[in-house]
């Protein structure tokens, strides 16, 4: 089945639970096969945010550039 383009929430979901169900009749993800269920559901997280064209990373906080005296 043909993923939704999009970069909703509901859209970039319901591209992960295709990918899952498709795993799950025929045990592949694209040109992959992923042998446990975790592994395919990254893949699938991973498939779908490239396909809305959005990151999964965090942006790193501020914190971490403190030095000991800005702490003064």
């Amino acid at each position: 089945m043909p993923l939704r383009s999009g970069k909703s929430r509901a859209t970039i979901s319901h591209n992960i639970k295709t990918l899952i169900h498709d795993w799950e009749e025929d045990g592949t993800l694209g040109n992959s096969r992923p042998e446990s269920r975790r592994k395919a559901q990254r893949q699938a997280v991973a498939i779908s945010l490239d396909k809305a064209g959005v990151s999964n990373r965090r942006p790193k906080s501020r914190d971490h550039r403190r030095t000991r005296d800005d702490e003064r």
